[in-house]
């Protein structure tokens, strides 16, 4: 991998406290996040960070789980069953 590969930004969904809620946000955006989308009720939120931060991201204190955001293509709907 080369080194703009890990510095490339990927989509993430990330779950943390919600009691926490703002303070985690917070430390999430200084470890390199930014945010697109919050949800402070349900404790989720998504962003995009540089590949090489997701385990700085990992290690803030209140965040349950990082997972990186993936794309699924359907084929168009009149397109033949296989």
């Amino acid at each position: 991998m080369s080194e703009s590969d890990q510095s490339a930004p990927v989509g993430v969904v990330l779950a943390v406290d919600p009691d926490r809620f703002a303070e985690v946000v917070e430390a999430l955006r200084r470890a390199g996040l930014t945010v697109t989308g919050e949800q402070p009720v349900l404790g989720t939120l998504s962003g995009t960070v540089a590949q090489d931060r997701v385990p700085a991201l990992e290690a803030v204190d209140g965040v349950a789980s990082v997972d990186r955001e993936h794309t699924v293509q359907l084929p168009p709907p009149d397109t033949p069953i296989q």
